[in-house]
């Protein structure tokens, strides 16, 4: 790769700069906001790609991409610009970037005192590199000790990145190692740096298959360093202040897109099997679910029905179904809407090349083409070889969209599980429509997931125009948040998994991706044992997405009913996951509206306690419920570290309160998840133990768990019907609360917002074991709120 090197400014205006660099190239560094700028390089000053799909500041992108170089939906605050000595300097009134000579920048931050302070800073040897004969680019940053590293998404291993190298490879890793596997699914090319006094984001805006590496890299020749380095596309990265990593994390999410807000029935339990849509008697299997789900009392909400259905023999084609494994489809989903069960079918984007239609989708040139011969490209998949669907094509795009409403929607089907989107067309070079402007796929494969999700989800919006969409999809890039919920992948049956999962989640959501979790049980391997299904399902009642879902190598099915012994703690963590939904919902709510992480480390939220940046195996559930999952056999205590919130923690089981900042040993019985709720906090709890219905959610408790000595907290609830758009229109409940606590007086006040009237119209209020204090609502000596 050639360095970039001399430099002269070119021209400026009132949000951007431009440089000329060696005579051919351009470098525009923009001022998007007081602490967000910008730098693209244009090789031989053109865009290898004029297009994202991941930078969406207001709103949504257009099908054929936001134009690269669009400002739209930012401040632009304006900017100083100073030029001496061979530098030149940009500033805000929080964020400055110096420009040296030879090429490389330095970047501060203004502190609290008003002092400007060093942020980050390029390699001053050889920063920037293109290939000068092929399509290559690199960035090199300087490593500096302090620093750690967070962030890009979806990875296996440890929460902290430093000193690691990543791929971003979007692949169908089938059976991954939770600790080690790399690259797996998704494409987020996202870091957040965090160094005692500040955090800073760093997001590449570029699709083509990349590597990060973090400091496992050593060159004797350069001070310690950072790298990114594509293989093809554009130098592209926006930077962001914090000044907190929760701060980083918020404004990644302002930058890519807002988070769907999906209907509540999406909080619940979902159940999943390949075994049994593999199966001859596939329709008999999936209604037996159904009636093993009412004798064995365990409350659920949706199934997701596995690929089997579309079979012909072993092989998988999709929109096609097996009426001899379903004979009846609607009588099937009309059995589960019965039973208050909604339904998701998996879709593939690849059509393998015996497909009932291949012939007629390849004819009307909806298929990726090869990239020397005017014909389908072909790559393998699913035992066999396929050709992937273009959705940069709008023909293909209306094929699909045709495909979802007449053999899923109209057929009763609720929802679309997007999967096996990786898109493996390893030549790089196969042409795509590009909407009319042919791109090669190496520039743009995770957006093709990305666009996947979009038709599938614009179809089911035309589809039922009053309903919010959910969907579920496996691969993507930055912005999947936007449209889907999404997991893990196909990760495989042992302890360790279940352990690396939570860290893989938690990485996600620190990456922008709220909605997630994991296949509970495993998905790939043997069987689990008794005790270890036991505690993955106490754990994976804790993720927004809670879904046990298998495919087991020695053909037995992951249920909740699969180990009669323990099916009681089964139905005690499943149950305690809906009497918490209405917290959960809240959360969703948060997540979409004001860019709040679901699942969050301890250190989101407690920066102060340095403790907190261990690594460790306890999340946060939003900011009052501690999760201290048992993810080692054997274990009957849990000892975990309380972070110092200077308020203490209760004990959520017990109700005994421990001070913050200590180590604790909690008592762990298989048939207990232990949790702790942050004093300060309330809880809001359903009675209904079964499906979602918003008209027959009578029920509302609020479980308050105030501060031991004097001080004010506050807290939130949302409701609505649960599925409809109408809290757009303010028919929905928004209810807040203050805390105020004395040493003689616990004083409760309400306030509420919306139109929307519950099922329910009162609170139930109840204090910890122990708590003497008297309790006030609104004026009044009480231990109801009625509505």
């Amino acid at each position: 790769m050639k360095t970039l090197k001399n430099w002269s400014l070119l021209t400026a205006d009132d949000h951007h700069v431009e440089l000329a660099v060696d005579g051919s190239h351009r470098l525009c560094l923009y001022v998007l906001d007081t602490g967000l700028f910008r730098v693209l390089i244009k090789r031989r000053n053109q865009l290898a790609l004029d297009r994202t799909w991941s930078i969406a500041p207001d709103g949504d992108v257009p099908w054929e991409g936001r134009a690269r170089e669009s400002v739209a939906g930012f401040a632009l605050p304006g900017f100083t610009l100073e030029e001496q000595d061979g530098t030149l300097c940009i500033s805000t009134e929080r964020l400055r970037v110096t420009v040296h000579q030879p090429l490389w920048l330095e970047w501060h931050y203004r502190d609290e005192a008003g002092a400007w302070q060093l942020l980050a800073s390029d390699r001053p040897t050889s920063a920037y590199l293109l290939n000068a004969h092929g399509d290559g680019v690199a960035h090199y940053q300087r490593r500096f000790k302090e620093e750690a590293y967070y962030g890009l998404g979806e990875k296996a291993g440890p929460l902290q990145r430093t000193g690691k190298r990543y791929e971003m490879r979007n692949l169908d890793a089938m059976g991954y190692n939770a600790a080690s596997t790399d690259p797996l699914y998704k494409h987020i090319p996202f870091t957040i740096t965090r160094r005692p006094d500040v955090s800073f984001g760093l997001f590449y805006d570029n699709l083509s298959s990349c590597w990060l590496d973090l400091g496992n890299e050593l060159d004797n020749y350069h001070l310690p360093f950072r790298r990114w380095q594509a293989e093809a596309g554009d130098i592209d990265y926006y930077l962001f202040l914090g000044p907190q990593v929760l701060d980083v994390t918020k404004a990644f999410v302002r930058l890519t897109g807002k988070t769907l807000f999906g209907p509540k029935w999406s909080l619940g339990y979902s159940g999943s099997t390949m075994h049994y849509t593999d199966a001859p008697d596939a329709q008999q299997q999936l209604m037996h679910f159904i009636r093993l789900c009412r004798e064995q009392a365990i409350p659920c909400d949706s199934f997701q029905l596995s690929s089997g259905y579309t079979s012909i023999n072993n092989k998988r084609y999709v929109f096609n179904w097996n009426y001899e494994k379903v004979p009846q489809p609607d009588v099937m989903t009309q059995a589960f809407h019965d039973a208050g069960l909604k339904l998701a079918a998996n879709i593939k984007p690849c059509l393998l090349q015996d497909h009932p239609r291949y012939q007629e989708v390849a004819e009307r040139g909806l298929f990726i083409r090869d990239s020397e011969q005017a014909c389908p490209e072909r790559s393998s998949f699913w035992d066999d070889e396929g050709s992937h669907l273009d959705f940069t094509n709008p023909d293909a795009v209306a094929w699909w969209q045709q495909g979802v409403t007449k053999q899923l929607l109209e057929k009763g089907i609720d929802s679309t599980w997007n999967d096996n989107n990786e898109y493996e067309v390893w030549d790089g070079e196969a042409r795509c429509h590009g909407f009319g402007r042919e791109i090669a796929i190496k520039h743009i494969r995770p957006v093709m997931p990305l666009l996947m999700m979009r038709a599938s989800m614009d179809a089911q919006q035309v589809f039922a125009p009053h309903k919010r969409p959910y969907l579920i999809s496996r691969s993507g890039c930055a912005g999947m948040q936007r449209y889907v919920q999404t997991w893990s992948g196909d990760n495989r049956t042992n302890w360790e998994t279940l352990r690396y999962n939570t860290r893989m989640g938690v990485g996600m959501s620190l990456s922008g991706l709220y909605n997630v979790g994991h296949d509970v049980g495993g998905f790939s391997g043997d069987k689990p044992g008794a005790e270890l299904f036991v505690r993955w399902v106490q754990n994976g009642v804790m993720h927004p997405r809670f879904t046990i879902h298998s495919w087991n190598d020695d053909h037995t099915v992951n249920e909740p009913w699969m180990y009669p012994a323990v099916t009681p703690a089964i139905r005690e963590a499943i149950e305690l996951r809906y009497r918490l939904l209405p917290y959960f919902y809240t959360l969703l709510w948060q997540a979409h509206a004001d860019d709040e992480p679901m699942l969050r480390p301890t250190f989101l939220d407690h920066e102060h306690d340095a403790q907190t940046f261990a690594e460790c195996d306890e999340f946060m559930l939003g900011r009052d419920l501690l999760v201290a999952s048992v993810v080692e056999p054997g274990q009957r205590q849990r000892s975990l570290w309380l972070p110092d919130n200077h308020s203490g923690w209760y004990d959520y089981h017990s109700g005994q309160w421990f001070s913050g900042g200590q180590q604790v040993t909690l008592d762990a019985p298989l048939e207990r998840l232990p949790l702790l709720v942050r004093a300060g906090a309330a809880l809001p709890h359903s009675a209904r133990l079964t499906h979602v219905d918003a008209q027959a959610d009578s029920v509302r408790e609020l479980k308050l768990y105030p501060l031991r000595g004097e001080g004010v907290s506050h807290g939130s609830l949302f409701e609505d019907d649960g599925e409809s758009w109408g809290y757009r229109q303010g028919d929905a409940l928004w209810l807040t609360w203050e805390m105020a606590c004395t040493a003689t007086e616990i004083q409760l006040t309400f306030q509420r917002k919306g139109r929307y009237q519950p099922a329910w119209q009162e609170i139930a209020l109840t204090l910890p074991p122990g708590e003497t204090r008297r309790l006030r609502v609104d004026g009044v000596e009480s231990r109801v709120w009625h509505l």
